[in-house]
């Protein structure tokens, strides 16, 4: 099964096409998408996306980049939203949460405040949690080891070797995307080569991190077949295996995700 794990399907880029690149992403083989919020602004959007059809899934979150504009009302509204969709199988995880370190991102204690009070509702709730990990892996690491939550996801890794390890002894998978298309990622390249087949899931982050053949232009969950076949060229595996097995993973780290492909819309 083809999952990505990791789509911002409700963004405005997709706004004038959304449908058509569904539909697109689906005629290309992929079976399941996963679109999570980045602010409770969106939480509307990643629901009706889900709703439209039963290969999408969502998660609930704020993203790092985004807690200087939320107030600390966001976190009651966060809470509601996933009181109210306990029951609802199309959610899969708390998401898009996690840490920015790079220029020009929110300061780093206010985003560890609001990583932290997301990693208790995932606690709480028994959700796993879709990481944006930026700059920011061993802080990410330190506090996911106090947190106790289910595991989850490492959204478009980029570490070392050894975080890898450590982010798959808590749970977690590793998203790997466009960004791994690129001749010039060779520690990418080398991690997608030499990690143990139960780290990886596939992603595409659309529209952003286009892989190579895109250039700049606008990345779709359409991309997501030919992203997976280098990933097979780079392991030296048959694509039917990586479909398979990362595929595999995604239901793993996400247990939610099966249930949300079998209801009925």
């Amino acid at each position: 099964m083809l999952v990505d794990t990791h789509c911002h399907l409700d963004a405005a880029e997709f706004d004038a096409d959304r449908a058509q690149v569904r539909e697109r992403a689906f005629a290309a083989g992929v079976s399941a998408i996963v679109v999570p919020a980045v602010d409770v602004a969106s939480f509307a959007a990643v629901r009706a996306a889900a709703a439209s059809d039963a290969r999408i899934a969502y998660a609930l979150g704020i993203h790092p980049l985004f807690v200087e504009r939320a107030g600390e009302r966001d976190l009651d509204v966060l809470r509601a939203a996933l009181e109210q969709a306990r029951d609802d199988p199309a959610l899969v995880a708390i998401g898009e949460i996690g840490l920015d370190f790079s220029d020009g991102a929110p300061a780093a204690a206010l985003q560890q405040r609001w990583f932290d009070a997301q990693l208790r509702l995932a606690h709480e709730f028994s959700l796993p949690v879709l990481l944006h990990v930026r700059r920011a892996q061993d802080t990410v690491l330190k506090h996911l080891r106090g947190a106790r939550v289910p595991g989850g996801i490492a959204h478009a890794f980029n570490g070392s070797e050894q975080q890898a390890a450590q982010f798959v002894a808590l749970g977690c998978a590793l998203g790997f995307g466009g960004a791994m298309t690129h001749e010039r990622a060779l520690r990418l390249r080398r991690l997608a080569r030499e990690l143990p087949p139960q780290a990886h899931v596939l992603e595409t982050d659309a529209p952003d991190i286009p892989p190579a053949w895109v250039g700049r232009g606008r990345n779709e969950p359409a991309e997501l077949a030919r992203i997976a076949s280098v990933f097979a060229q780079l392991r030296g595996e048959p694509i039917e295996a990586v479909v398979a097995r990362t595929g595999a993973n995604a239901l793993r780290v996400l247990p939610r995700l099966g249930a949300a492909l079998r209801r009925p819309i």
